[in-house]
């Protein structure tokens, strides 16, 4: 059984909670079981699927009120609904978003325990009447991150506090443990963090069979891709398709007249906005200036675009090149996957990634706000990780004052002035710190 940080988000969501809460995400995420894990805890645990059982739709979609639903879902389950002991799943509820509306009642009523999950909800949800605000809340999930990965694949918390202690302090690790850390980052930039991969590894250690779990979930997302949006298919297949050169070439910016030669952004841009509410791909887009906050100087349309799971990407390029990956073969150009993996990375742990170009100093690879700080990133995977022209004019420049930069490479954690330089697996601790004040008071006394 896989391990995933978002367990103990449901159970503590629903210790200090008594609203719904939804799971969204890409298709393959590993939802559904980590949700029937958790009902495991409860007396009675009822899941209605829309998909499976697409009759229940209509069920559900001519209910009146809480009692009304509560009423038809006795009738379409053996199992007792027992009041405070039954948890009650709601899978795939983007095929009946009136369900979602209703949610707001049945969290009312009070009865019973609700959770929910669904994929392409931000694509399929489009035309709530009324959303549940303060009734239900909501999470996505992603593929398991590296600490996961490692995690699950026996790396013990004693080895995983190790090296967050040297991240904090910015210490070495010890060389043992950090030339296996790095084979574990390769291992993981050819597996990935679906779960029916990660787990068909611990199970049987074989690449080739990784590979056919991978190719089938490429398969599923191109055949969401044809039944969800017919009218656009071809073109959000072929910018699916285009990810893996796309992101290979030396300017890593997704070039729209690969598409076509007279492409123009608008016309495609529904078909980029579809892989990225289907939860498929990561749009990281350009900033002019690296300030707080970044949002205000993103361009609408500049931008990289990246898989959603680093061994997918990998599971598109060439036959073979598995092995070649987790034996670092210096023949192969690692940026690329080096780059997804970072934001693969970077999106699990809440983070919003940006890229940096300016004609005159150059481009960054990443730009992360951490808190009040603007914190530029290089990821290197080759020797030379020292030059990094872009990086340097950026941290010479006074105008923005950047208190430190990281730059993610092979070698062991060391720091050069306002540089930090760190090895590529010390991703999975940059973390969001978003403590805003809990009390403030404004003090009128003096203009009552």
């Amino acid at each position: 059984m896989l391990k995933r940080k978002i367990d103990s988000y449901i159970r503590e969501y629903y210790n200090t909670h008594r609203n719904a809460l939804l799971i969204t995400g890409a298709r393959q995420t590993g939802k559904t079981f980590s949700i029937r894990q958790f009902g495991k805890s409860f007396k009675n645990f009822v899941e209605i699927n829309f998909v499976d059982n697409p009759e229940a739709v209509s069920v559900f979609q001519s209910a009146k009120n809480s009692e009304d639903i509560l009423l038809r879902l006795s009738m379409m389950t053996s199992t007792p609904l027992v009041k405070g002991e039954t948890l009650i799943f709601f899978d795939e509820v983007q095929k009946c978003p009136e369900l979602v509306t209703a949610i707001k009642f049945l969290v009312d009523e009070g009865s019973y325990r609700y959770i929910l999950s669904g994929s392409l909800l931000g694509v399929e949800l489009k035309d709530l009447r009324s959303e549940p605000v303060g009734y239900m809340g909501v999470k996505e999930m992603y593929p398991l991150d590296f600490e996961e990965f490692i995690s699950c694949i026996g790396i013990s918390d004693n080895v995983i506090n190790a090296l967050r202690k040297a991240w904090e302090n910015r210490t070495p690790v010890d060389e043992f443990v950090h030339t296996k850390m790095l084979e574990l980052f390769r291992l993981y930039l050819v597996v990935g963090g679906m779960p029916a991969a990660v787990s068909k590894y611990i199970e049987r250690n074989n690449l080739q069979e990784v590979m056919t779990v991978q190719q089938d979930i490429i398969r599923l997302y191109k055949r969401d891709i044809a039944q969800y949006d017919p009218k656009n298919k071809l073109s959000i297949e072929e910018i699916f398709n285009l990810i893996p050169p796309e992101l290979n070439a030396k300017n890593k910016r997704f070039i729209l007249k690969r598409l076509n030669e007279n492409a123009k952004f608008e016309r495609y841009q529904n078909s980029f906005l579809w892989l990225k509410n289907a939860g498929v791909a990561l749009p990281v887009y350009c900033v002019e200036e690296p300030k707080i906050p970044l949002l205000l100087s993103r361009s609408r349309n500049l931008f990289k675009l990246f898989q959603n799971d680093v061994g997918l990407l990998a599971a598109q390029y060439a036959e073979g090149i598995q092995l070649r990956i987790i034996k670092g073969d210096k023949g192969i150009n690692h940026g690329s996957i080096y780059e997804n993996a970072v934001a693969q990375e970077l999106v699990a742990h809440s983070i919003e990634p940006y890229y940096y170009n300016n004609k005159k100093r150059g481009e960054l690879d990443f730009v992360i706000s951490l808190g009040d700080k603007v914190i530029p990133i290089e990821v290197k995977s080759g020797k030379d990780y020292e030059t990094h022209r872009a990086l340097s004019n950026i941290m010479d420049c006074g105008e923005y004052a950047l208190p430190e930069a990281i730059v993610f490479n092979n070698d062991n954690l060391r720091i050069d002035g306002r540089l930090v330089y760190a090895p590529i697996y010390m991703v999975m601790f940059l973390q969001r710190n978003d403590k805003a004040p809990s009390y403030y008071k404004v003090d009128v006394s003096m203009i009552q």
